[in-house]
């Protein structure tokens, strides 16, 4: 970037910076959304509660259809 698109542009520094740091936040969600561990951990606690009685049949086959979901989409 030479000297004077500096100059012009650096009044968009501040925009560049936020969008910078949205697009680092993405990245970091997108990878623990699609954590196999955390995945599976989720997995396990649906089926304490589905033990327990905390939830019932058929949200957890809901909860664990989306989260089968997720987890084949993280290894494909």
């Amino acid at each position: 970037m030479g000297l004077i698109t500096g100059l012009i542009t650096f009044p968009l520094a501040p925009v560049r910076g936020t969008i910078w740091i949205a697009e680092r936040i993405l990245e970091q969600a997108e990878r623990e959304l699609y954590d196999e561990r955390a995945i599976r951990a989720q997995l396990m606690a649906i089926e304490e509660a589905r033990e327990d009685g905390t939830i019932s049949e058929e949200e957890a086959s809901r909860a664990e259809d989306e989260l089968v979901e997720r987890l084949l989409a993280a290894r494909g």
